[in-house]
């Protein structure tokens, strides 16, 4: 056996959409793994977790064990092959380049994916009776946690994850914004009127790439007053579709309709001005000169075999990194940055309401907000003049 040769295999399913599992070299499907994947049927997580999954079994085919032999201790040690913080030596890391190591929020996501492989598996075939008992420990509710339960004061002990050390990777932090300028200097250097429209579009509202690129036609109510009755000002609204032939698909999954070719529901954005004037550039020229029939998206390529048919939301990210690169800004353009600097601008435009930037937003909710985004800019005039004043300069 080939070190890597286990692989996510994407399925495409017979109602739209798609299912994922993992496959050996052979093409024999990894039975433990297809079971517990078949649990997050028809959601985003499987995905995720088939991809996170398959770096553990590699690991695991490395190390010589299996779902009866390995231990609490070797899923710590691949915990800290992967970037985690563990006071243990793990041996030669597993996430080598060109792989990066996980970040905070992918150990998170990794430490909760074995965690839940691992007891889906005992809880079928009663195997490693120690590793289920290492794994099914308990801790004390917080106070956070009371506030999201019904009836939390009653409540004396909720699941803990002993491969996520306490406090670690759950502290939240200022997320990366963009660079200073970035909207204009990029605008200056993409090439096409979609991808201009793309930068605007990211720059104007908090849709994740997702979302963006799997626009359809029918979802854009470009206009005051549309038949949606949703919203009395020009909108779009985001629907998680799973069919899209591009295979993107929205985060979040509001209930949403068409009737008599109208949509409503979904996730709604505003447009901006800026918004609607790149739209009509790009549908009069380069989506009426190259747009195939029969998909209705919105983003096309231009280019390539596939001219016409949806623009595919890693192609985006690719669009974003290299006008980054042409526009010598300092790191990496992502287009979650374009959501953390739209939320932070409202923000700061509404005198600090959290309320404002989550309904803006479209975030789940105004504390959210408030803790990620809602303290001050340690480079800001405002903190400089603060600080002086307190040290007596001022």
């Amino acid at each position: 056996m080939v070190l890597g040769d286990l692989r996510v295999q994407a399925l495409k399913r017979a109602g739209g959409g798609w299912s994922y599992t993992i496959v050996w070299p052979d093409g024999r499907v990894d039975e433990e793994a297809d079971a517990f994947l078949r649990t997050h049927e028809g959601s985003g997580t499987q995905k995720t977790y088939a991809y996170h999954l398959v770096d553990h079994l590699r690991w695991r085919v490395r190390e010589k064990q299996t779902t009866a032999t390995v231990s609490l201790r070797d899923l710590h040690r691949y915990m800290g092959a992967v970037g985690a913080k563990v006071p243990m030596p793990w041996g030669q890391p597993w996430r080598v380049p060109p792989k990066r190591p996980y970040g905070a929020s992918a150990l998170e996501v990794a430490a909760a994916c074995l965690i839940a492989f691992y007891v889906h598996v005992y809880s079928v075939g009663g195997v490693n009776d120690e590793l289920k008992a290492a794994l099914t420990v308990g801790r004390l509710p917080t106070q956070a946690d009371r506030d999201r339960l019904l009836l939390g004061h009653v409540t004396t002990s909720l699941p803990a994850n002993p491969l996520t050390r306490r406090g670690q990777g759950h502290r939240r932090r200022h997320p990366k914004m963009l660079p200073d300028q970035a909207r204009p200097e990029l605008l200056d250097v993409v090439n096409t009127a979609r991808d201009a429209m793309a930068v605007t579009w990211l720059s104007d509202t908090s849709m994740r790439i997702g979302g963006l690129t799997g626009l359809h036609l029918v979802d854009l109510h470009l206009r005051e007053n549309a038949a949606c009755g949703d919203c009395p000002s020009p909108h779009l609204h985001v629907c998680h579709r799973w069919g899209n032939p591009n295979r993107a698909a929205a985060k979040i999954k509001p209930d949403w309709t068409v009737v008599d070719g109208v949509v409503t529901g979904g996730e709604i954005h505003r447009v901006s001005p800026a918004m609607i004037s790149s739209y009509f550039t790009y549908m009069t020229t380069e989506y009426a000169v190259y747009a195939a029939g029969g998909h209705g998206m919105l983003l096309i390529q231009l280019a390539g075999p596939c001219k016409g048919e949806p623009w595919s939301a890693d192609a985006a990210r690719g669009m974003l990194r290299r006008a980054g690169r042409r526009a010598d800004l300092p790191g990496r353009i992502t287009p979650k940055a374009f959501r953390h600097q739209f939320t932070n601008d409202v923000l700061d435009a509404s005198g600090g309401n959290p309320m404002v930037a989550k309904a803006a937003g479209n975030w789940a909710s105004a504390k959210m907000v408030d803790e990620v985004y809602g303290h001050p800019d340690l480079h800001s005039p405002e903190f400089e003049s603060a600080l002086r004043a307190t040290w007596g300069e001022e």
